[in-house]
């Protein structure tokens, strides 16, 4: 998988960063440009564009009503024998040109975010082998698992699978998932009917399928950098808001939610995000010469980095006044391992911190996404309590249930938030609060999303794994 900034950024013609007046008016056309269409059920309909989300009165706003919101939050008492453990799921190091980051950083960085597991997604090189080749275990406190990210999925096997990478794709996925292996769907929005035989689950949110949507706010960025006065803006912002900055491009996955709702009514199926780190957006500006720089990321090789002229970004010039060719003119880290994982994290409940007990509870659906960023979800929990005399045990997330009249679904978050019930595929309540009931009158398969009202919009926070009532 490419960047981000590479995917997003050279799939506009080369000519729109040359001088010319069709090439600024595309410039311009496209920074205005935003927005993702809604699918059912859709996103609330207040809601800023990424461009928008990027003007510092609009980060200011965003951070200040984060901070407030943190300032709310309680515990909430935790399932009886389950911990709430953070993960990452989608994630790379050292696996391809196109990464930037190492395990070590990847450790450093989980610690100090709080993660205490990653289910790492090195792409396939052989004859390096994903499995026997990487870390796995615990490794001071935080548990990695080896997996791959191949053909359209995450593969996390138990053991190698080296020889059975090429197989035909149901005998493929009988490798990965023998002796409790797992396996997603990866990047839905690059096939939203692949058939879900045989999977353990999918990808409902992928931080990379948000940044690649958003060309108009990657354009911005190159406008930003080539500017003085805008890039010392835009450093500035990142000093001070770079949880808001890199959370401006999260959009409601609507094309992804959509596919999970359809495939939940026949089937059991995990919902996991997609962090898709890398460390690999690393912005730089380098001097081409006096009146031309390249824009492009740690990653780019400079032949492959953009070359923008002064003609079309005056501003140019006094960047590069008193330097030589090849030099760095900026350099912002926008995407470092924590500031990534705290951008969405898989949350699993699982009865301890180890391989067998992360896989068991992906396995049953126990566990939530969550934009982590804007607080902290721990402790969330989304049950159906049955009625006095159903003589049944509560069902949690992932769980299914026959349906018993006077059954009870209750959601119970650390803040105060908006709720969102869905019942196979559109909403069928809303409300507000920490906690949240709804009596449950008829079969179908229920998920709730939990919103907060940051930087004057209603962003998704929670999306729980459902409960199958059937």
């Amino acid at each position: 998988m490419t960047s981000v900034w590479e995917r997003a950024v050279t799939s506009i013609p080369p000519r729109a960063f040359r001088p010319g007046r069709y090439a600024l008016a595309a410039l311009l056309w496209l920074t205005a440009a935003g927005g993702v269409s809604a699918a059912a059920p859709e996103a609330p309909r207040r809601s800023y564009t990424p461009t928008e989300r990027m003007a510092r009165d609009r980060l200011k706003a965003a951070h200040d009503d984060a901070e407030r919101i943190r300032r709310s939050r309680h515990d909430v008492p935790p399932l009886p024998g389950l911990n709430d453990f953070r993960a990452i799921l989608h994630a790379h190091a050292e696996d391809s040109a196109h990464t930037g980051g190492t395990r070590p950083e990847m450790l450093a960085d989980a610690k100090r975010a709080g993660v205490h597991a990653i289910l790492l997604s090195n792409h396939y090189r052989p004859p390096k082998d994903f499995v026997n080749d990487s870390w796995r275990g615990l490794r001071d406190g935080v548990l990695f698992l080896p997996g791959s990210e191949w053909r359209g999925f995450l593969l996390l096997p138990t053991r190698s699978i080296m020889d059975r990478m090429n197989d035909p794709v149901p005998a493929f996925i009988d490798a990965v998932r023998a002796d409790d292996g797992l396996i997603f769907l990866s990047h839905i929005e690059e096939r939203p009917d692949h058939p879900m035989t045989g999977l353990n689950g999918l990808e409902i949110y992928n931080r990379h399928a948000d940044a690649k949507k958003d060309k108009a706010g990657l354009l911005a960025l190159v406008s930003k950098l080539t500017d003085p006065a805008s890039l010392a803006e835009f450093e500035e912002s990142l000093r001070l808001y770079p949880d808001e900055l890199l959370a401006s491009q999260v959009s409601y996955p609507d094309d992804y939610l959509a596919k999970w709702d359809r495939e939940t009514k026949t089937r059991r199926l995990t919902g996991v995000a997609a962090n898709d780190c890398h460390h690999n957006q690393i912005l730089l500006v380098k001097m081409a010469d006096e009146g031309s720089v390249r824009v492009g990321t740690n990653v780019d090789a400079d032949d492959k980095m953009r070359l923008v002229s002064a003609s079309l970004r005056p501003g140019i010039r006094a960047m590069t006044k008193g330097h030589k060719p090849g030099d760095v003119l900026a350099r912002l880290d926008f995407d470092p391992y924590h500031r990534s994982f705290q951008n969405v994290s898989t949350h699993v409940l699982a009865p301890e911190l180890s391989e067998e007990a992360v896989r068991a509870a992906l396995r049953a659906g126990h566990a939530y996404v969550s934009h982590d960023w804007v607080c902290d979800p721990t402790g969330f929990r989304f049950e159906l309590i049955p009625a006095r005399k159903a003589g049944v045990g509560r069902t949690i997330m992932g769980d299914e249930t026959k349906f018993r009249p006077g059954a009870t679904l209750v959601a119970q978050f650390p803040v105060a938030c908006k709720v969102r019930l869905v019942r196979d595929g559109a909403v069928v309540a809303e409300g507000s609060g920490d906690r949240w009931e709804y009596g449950v009158s008829k079969r179908g398969v229920y998920r709730v999303e939990g919103w907060l009202e940051v930087g004057g919009e209603e962003r998704p926070w929670i999306y729980s794994n459902p409960i199958y009532v059937r």
